[in-house]
C-alpha cells in the first residue's frame, strides 16, 4: 500500500468524482481509476460504490479513509520534523486540550516564542481527556492539556499554576440565578447538562462525583457534552442547567446566560503532558523547554511567597 495511492484514495473520497480528483491531483483520470482498482484488489474489499457521474464510499471505504487520514497525518508530521532539523528552528507543534482558561497560559508562551521563532507554527486540537490522550498515544499530538484528575502514568507532566472553578451556567431569567452560589441540594430536582468526562467514574478519582456524594445518583442528567459551546446553546434554549467550569461560556451583560459557582467550592487543577521517552522535533523541544522554564519558575515563586 503506497502513500501516493492513499492520497489518491482520500482525494477521490473527498471529491466524490474520479475526474474531479484527477484534475485536483494533476494526473489523468485513467491513472486514478487504475490505482483505486489496484488498491481494492490489494485489500480484497470494494471501497467505492460507483455511479455514472459520482462515487461514494462503502463501509470498508469509510474505515480505510479514517486509517489513511491517520497514516498520512503521521507521515506529514514526520517529514516536517526532519525538514526542520537542518534549518533555523522551525516546524510544527501539535497541542490538544479541553476547553479551559488555562489555555491562556499556553497562548502566552506561544506568543513569546513567536517573537523569537516566527517559523514555528502551532496546531490546536480541542477535545476531552479521552480524545487528547488517544491522539497523544498515536503520535498525532506533541502535548496535551488535561483537567485533573487524570491518569498520567504514561506521560511526563507539568502542573499549571492555575485552577478551574466549577459551577452552573444558567439563563439569567431562571429562578436559580437569584442565588450567589449553588449548593448540591439546588440541583437535585432540575434538568442538568453535564460533561461526560466529569460524570464518568473511571480509574481516576472523580472529584466532581465526590462533590455530590450519594446524591449524585439522584441527578436528572438530560444531556451530556464533551465541549461546552453546544451545551451553552442547550441552556439558552431552556433545556437545562450546565455543570461546567467558569469562564468558558459568555456571561457578559449582553448574554442571556450567567455563571454561579458551587458551594462549597470545587476546583480542578490543570496539567500539560507529553509521552515519556518520546523523541520530539526541535520546535516541540523548544516549546517544552519554555514550558518548563515558565511553569517551574511560577511554582518556585508561589512556594516562596507562602514562606
Amino acid at each position: 500500500m503506497e502513500l501516493r495511492v492513499l492520497r489518491y484514495f482520500l482525494t477521490a473520497a473527498r471529491e466524490g468524482n474520479i475526474t474531479n480528483a484527477a484534475n485536483f491531483l494533476h494526473v489523468t483520470q485513467p491513472t486514478i481509476s487504475r490505482q483505486l482498482k489496484d488498491l481494492e484488489e490489494e485489500l480484497g474489499k470494494k471501497l467505492f460504490v460507483r455511479k455514472k457521474h459520482s462515487i461514494s464510499l462503502t463501509a470498508e471505504g469509510m474505515l480505510l479513509r479514517k486509517r489513511a487520514e491517520e497514516i498520512l497525518a503521521i507521515v506529514d508530521k514526520t517529514q516536517e520534523e526532519f525538514q526542520a532539523l537542518d534549518e533555523v528552528i522551525s516546524g510544527e507543534v501539535y497541542i490538544g486540550g479541553g476547553e479551559t482558561e488555562g489555555m491562556k497560559q499556553i497562548a502566552d508562551i506561544i506568543a513569546a516564542l513567536r517573537e523569537e521563532y516566527p517559523q514555528i507554527h502551532y496546531h490546536l486540537y480541542s477535545g476531552n481527556a479521552d480524545d487528547v490522550t488517544e491522539r497523544l498515544d498515536r503520535g498525532l499530538l506533541d502535548f496535551g492539556l488535561l483537567i485533573q484528575p487524570a491518569d498520567v502514568s504514561k506521560y511526563d507532566a507539568l502542573d499549571l499554576p492555575t485552577v478551574d472553578q466549577w459551577g452552573v451556567v444558567m439563563r439569567k431569567d431562571s429562578p436559580m440565578a437569584k442565588k450567589d452560589r449553588i449548593r448540591k441540594e439546588d440541583l437535585l430536582h432540575v434538568p442538568l447538562i453535564c460533561s461526560r468526562q466529569a460524570i464518568r467514574q473511571t480509574y481516576t478519582k472523580s472529584e466532581f462525583i465526590d462533590w455530590f456524594g450519594e446524591d449524585f445518583a439522584k441527578l436528572d442528567i438530560v444531556t451530556t457534552f464533551n465541549l461546552v459551546f453546544n451545551a451553552a446553546i442547550m441552556v439558552e434554549k431552556g433545556i437545562g442547567y450546565a455543570l461546567t467550569i467558569d469562564k468558558l461560556v459568555q456571561t457578559t451583560e449582553d448574554s442571556a446566560l450567567c455563571f454561579r459557582p458551587f458551594d462549597p467550592p470545587l476546583a480542578s487543577g490543570l496539567l500539560i503532558v507529553w509521552k515519556k521517552n518520546q523523541v520530539v522535533s526541535p520546535a516541540a523541544a523548544l516549546f517544552l523547554s519554555r514550558l518548563q522554564e515558565v511553569f517551574q519558575k511560577d511554582k518556585r515563586e508561589a512556594s516562596e511567597s507562602k514562606e
